[in-house]
């Protein structure tokens, strides 16, 4: 019996042959799917990235609209307590000419 069973095998050559040109076949298919893989991410990159930059923009407008919503609650806070000072005003006025005319026309005041 022979040791080296690669002695055995009828064309151990064509075999050689034969595996190395699978792995050209897998390489040139690996390289195809690689150039495919790189120009597929050429392709879209520019998509992506505008994209993100809208995202972005859109970020900072959300800033912006929070902002200003902010300013108008406090506009709107500071109007309502205007508001209710110059209703008192008023109301203290109005109560003021009242008591003047029940006053002037001799009338007495109940309260």
């Amino acid at each position: 019996m022979n040791e080296e069973p690669t002695q055995n095998m009828p064309d151990e050559r064509s075999f050689e042959e034969r595996v190395f040109a699978r792995f050209d076949a897998l390489d040139a298919r690996l390289q195809k799917l690689e150039a495919e893989s790189e120009r597929r991410a050429v392709e879209t990159k520019p998509i992506w990235e505008r994209a993100l930059q809208e995202i972005m923009e859109t970020r900072a407008e959300v800033v912006k609209v929070e902002d200003r919503l902010g300013r108008i609650e406090n506009e709107i806070k500071d109007m309502r307590r205007m508001f209710r000072s110059t209703f008192a005003d008023v109301a203290r006025v109005q109560e003021d000419l009242e008591e003047r005319i029940d006053k002037i026309e001799g009338r007495e005041r109940t309260q």
